[in-house]
């Protein structure tokens, strides 16, 4: 038997598809670039790439995306592979779908989809679930002619109906339009109590006095391991692919001098971000824009790095989050080849250190840096707490950072770092303001 037999075999028996890439080559470079991603999803979403076919052109056939040549060669190439799919690098039209359909009959998704269906099986909880089914839904309505013919023309595949039609929700995507608007209006309703009970949340966390630092950048930069390598633990699942983390983590982590502060781990971004994505999981991404601190965490290893910045950046500002403090998170050190590598890309990303989640180099140096930024607004004081007024103690360690206490025969000496609002609220026992020189 063959190699190529024996893949064809094994995707028989594990239910693996069996898939053709397609994509477009401009002439800056990014469409290669975007293709390497794409044959991460690809992998990720569970699919055997059998082969890229690309073509060069400025943009897109408005109505099959490639031209009509490059079509007729992609479909021999389905033929001659025995192909299950066919996934295009980049958002198809309606009119787009239905046509390549049509003339290639074999099932076509796009890489919208493909996002869409990685983060369906990587949704656990009930969040995460009404979130992707929402996104899901929101893109399937405008196409639901073509996707009931493509139903129809994969019914009968190998794989069964595979990448691109499974959900955690209904698995049925081909419905009436009515029945799908009354889904997405249930959907949006539910999630905006999310939206409500995670406000709610954040409110609490602000009234205790703790600081808050998100971490964002690209998917599968090292998010969640930096996470566990800064709480201590490793309760977070890490594993090597695309979107491991769509539900959000929040840990208590220490920083230097006794100081603490709530890191939260979010969805990763990734080049051209579907923005039925953004829209769906905006009750998530509001955890970025209300933190105080962002680390943006960056695989300085991987040979596009700069460009994978620049994308994570680019979703920050459609957030809103672009102006937050930032400390960008040059991760896996340890793999990055040359020191002239990690030099050039820290002089192109501003306020950078560098880091190793996995061997937890660098990490005492973020802590510190960390620490400056979060607690840079704080005013350091001395006061004189009588005993009949020791619930300020309590106040001081929720609403600050007590560094030390001395007890005396009428009062308690207490050196602390304080906001505003709450130094206003303790003024009259303040006998010192600034460092104690003492």
């Amino acid at each position: 038997m063959s190699r190529t037999d024996r893949q064809d075999e094994q995707a028989e028996n594990t239910g693996i598809e069996r898939a053709i890439l397609v994509g477009i080559d401009d002439l800056e470079g990014r469409g290669r670039r975007s293709m390497r991603e794409l044959i991460e999803l690809a992998k990720t979403a569970g699919a055997s790439v059998l082969g890229l076919v690309t073509q060069s052109r400025a943009k897109p056939d408005r109505s099959t995306w490639i031209g009509s040549g490059k079509l007729d060669d992609l479909a021999v190439e389905i033929r001659a592979m025995d192909a299950d799919v066919v996934i295009f690098n980049g958002e198809l039209s309606p009119v787009q779908n239905r046509n390549l359909v049509e003339a290639l009959d074999c099932k076509v998704l796009d890489r919208t989809e493909l996002i869409l269906d990685i983060f369906a099986r990587h949704a656990h909880t009930r969040e995460g679930k009404l979130q992707v089914e929402l996104a899901q839904a929101q893109y399937t309505l405008p196409r639901l002619a073509g996707r009931g013919r493509m139903m129809d023309r994969i019914g009968g595949t190998r794989v069964g109906v595979g990448m691109g039609v499974r959900g955690p929700g209904e698995t049925k995507i081909d419905v009436e339009r009515r029945t799908l608007r009354r889904r997405i209006q249930r959907l949006e309703e539910e999630i905006e109590e999310v939206r409500t009970r995670r406000e709610t949340e954040r409110r609490a966390r602000r009234q205790s006095g703790l600081s808050a630092a998100s971490l964002v950048g690209y998917t599968n930069a090292g998010k969640s391991t930096l996470l566990n390598a800064l709480a201590g633990s490793h309760e977070v699942s890490t594993h090597d692919r695309l979107f491991e983390t769509l539900d959000p983590t929040t840990r208590r982590i220490d920083l230097d001098e006794g100081r603490q502060c709530l890191l939260t781990d979010t969805v990763g971004f990734i080049q051209d971000l579907p923005h039925q994505v953004v829209a769906a999981f905006r009750a998530t991404l509001e955890e970025v824009t209300e933190a105080n601190l962002l680390l943006h965490v960056v695989d300085a290893a991987w040979p596009a790095a700069w460009e994978q910045y620049a994308g994570a950046t680019e979703v920050l500002q459609e957030l809103g989050a672009a102006e937050l403090p930032t400390i960008a998170v040059l991760n896996k050190i340890d793999l990055v080849s040359s020191e002239r590598t990690l030099e050039i890309l820290q002089s192109r990303i501003p306020n950078a250190i560098r880091v190793s989640a996995l061997e937890g180099t660098g990490l005492d140096d973020l802590r510190r840096r960390m620490s400056d930024l979060l607690f840079a607004h704080l005013i350091e004081v001395t006061l004189h707490i009588p005993y009949d007024r020791m619930e300020l103690m309590e106040l001081l360690n929720e609403r600050g950072h007590v560094s030390a206490t001395e007890y005396e025969p009428e009062y308690v000496i207490t050196r602390a770092e304080v906001d505003e609002p709450t130094l206003a609220r303790v003024r009259d026992l303040v006998v010192n303001e600034g460092p104690d020189r003492r």
